[in-house]
C-alpha cells in the first residue's frame, strides 16, 4: 500500500494548510487499513455539509429580505405622511398671503377714502361752513385743522382690530383642532407680525402729532387707564400672560421673571427720562415774560423739547416689541399661540368693559 504521503501530496507543497482535525481524520483511515475511498467518502462528507451550511446562509439571507421589504413599506408611509404635511403648510401659507393681501388692499381703500375726505373738508372750508373753532359735523367730530396723519391711523388701526379678532380666534380653533407645530407656527408669526404693524402705525402718526398718540385718544376708556407713554406696559401684561401660560418649566419661568425685571428697568428709566422732559419744558414756558424777545426764543425752545416726545413714543414701543420677541423665544409654538390669544382677548375684553361702561345710565347730579 502506498503511503500517504504517495497518494495525497504534503499540504506544505500544494500551498494548503488544512485543518489539524482533518489531517488526522486522514492518518487514522490509512492506518486502518481502510481503502483510499474511505477517505474521499470522508472528504465528499464534509463537502456536503458546507454545501448544506451554504444553502442554509443562502435561505437566511433570503429570509432577510422579508423586513427589509417592510421598513420600505414603512418609509413610503413615512414619506407619505411627510409630503401631506408639506402640502398643507403650503395651503396654509397660501391663505396666509392671501389674507395679508386682502388687508393691504383694504388700506389702499381707507387711503383713498381719507383723499376723498380731505377734499371734501377742503371744499367745505372754501364754501365758508366751518366756523373758527368749531367742530366738523360730518360726524367725525373733527376740528378745523384736519390732520391727515391722525386720520390714517384712525382707519388703519380700525382695520387692525378688526383683524387682531380674526387672528384671535383663528389661533384659538387652531389650537383645540390640535394641528401641527408648523401650520401653528405660521399662525403665531402672522400674529407677531400683526403687532409689529401697529408699532409701525404708530410710529408715523407720532410723526404727524405725537400728543394724539401720547393721549391715547384712539384707544377706548377702559385702555386708557392702562395706558403708558402711547402704549400698555410690558411688564404689566406679562403677569397677566404667565396665569395663562401654567404649566411652565422651572428654566422658562425663571427666564420670564428676568424678563419682566428688565422690562421694569427700562420702563422706570423712560419714565425718568419723561418726567425730566415735562419738568425742563415747564420751565421753559414759564421763564420771564418780560424780557424782550424772550417769547419767541420760549417757543422756540418748547419746540424743540416737544420733539423729543416722538422719540419717547417709539423707545417705549421698542420695548413692548422686544419683551413680545423675547417671550416668543423662550416659549413652545403652542405656548405662545396661548399667548397670543391671551392676549388678543384681554384687549378684546377692555374694550367690551369700555363700551358697557358707556351704555352705563348716569343718575343726574
Amino acid at each position: 500500500m502506498n503511503s500517504p504521503s504517495t497518494q495525497f501530496p504534503s499540504s506544505r507543497r500544494m500551498g494548503i494548510y488544512e485543518p489539524a482535525h482533518l489531517i488526522s481524520m486522514w492518518g487514522e483511515s490509512f492506518k486502518g487499513g481502510a481503502s483510499p475511498n474511505t477517505g474521499v467518502s470522508t472528504i465528499v462528507g464534509v463537502e456536503t455539509k458546507l454545501d448544506d451550511k451554504s444553502e442554509e446562509s443562502q435561505d437566511t439571507s433570503h429570509g432577510s429580505l422579508g423586513p427589509s421589504k417592510n421598513y420600505d413599506r414603512e418609509a413610503r408611509k413615512l414619506s407619505d405622511k411627510v409630503i401631506r404635511r408639506l402640502a398643507q403648510n403650503r395651503e396654509a401659507a397660501r391663505k396666509s398671503r392671501l389674507r395679508k393681501k386682502a388687508y393691504v388692499q383694504q388700506l389702499e381703500s381707507s387711503r383713498l377714502k381719507l383723499t376723498q375726505l380731505e377734499q371734501e373738508l377742503e371744499r367745505t372750508r372754501q364754501q365758508g361752513v366751518y366756523i373758527s373753532g368749531a367742530y366738523d359735523t360730518n360726524h367725525l367730530g373733527l376740528p378745523e385743522t384736519v390732520n391727515s396723519g391722525v386720520v390714517t391711523f384712525e382707519m388703519e388701526y380700525g382695520h387692525w382690530v378688526a383683524e387682531q379678532m380674526r387672528q384671535t380666534h383663528e389661533l384659538r380653533t387652531a389650537l383645540q383642532a390640535h394641528v401641527t407645530d408648523i401650520e401653528l407656527r405660521i399662525l403665531v408669526d402672522g400674529g407677531m407680525n400683526h403687532y409689529y404693524d401697529l408699532f409701525r402705525m404708530k410710529a408715523a402718526a407720532a410723526k404727524a402729532d405725537v400728543f394724539y398718540i401720547m393721549s391715547g385718544m384712539w384707544k377706548t376708556s377702559a385702555e386708557r387707564f392702562f395706558l403708558w407713554i402711547g402704549g400698555f406696559r410690558p411688564s404689566e401684561l406679562l403677569k397677566v400672560l404667565i396665569q395663562q401660560l401654567d404649566p411652565l418649566t422651572e428654566q422658562q419661568l425663571m427666564e420670564v421673571c428676568n424678563l419682566q425685571q428688565s422690562s421694569q428697568q427700562a420702563e422706570d428709566a423712560l419714565s425718568q427720562g419723561m418726567d425730566k422732559l415735562q419738568m425742563t419744558l415747564a420751565e421753559t414756558i414759564a421763564a420771564d415774560p418780560l424780557v424782550v424777545g424772550s417769547y419767541t426764543l420760549q417757543m422756540t425752545t418748547a419746540m424743540e423739547k416737544l420733539e423729543a416726545i416722538v422719540s419717547f413714543v417709539n423707545q417705549a414701543d421698542h420695548i413692548r416689541q422686544q419683551t413680545l420677541q423675547q417671550m416668543a423665544r423662550i416659549l413652545t409654538t403652542r405656548q405662545a399661540a396661548r399667548g397670543l390669544v391671551a392676549l388678543g382677548e384681554f384687549f378684546h375684553s377692555l374694550r367690551a368693559l369700555s363700551s358697557l361702561w358707556a351704555a352705563c345710565p348716569r343718575e343726574p347730579a
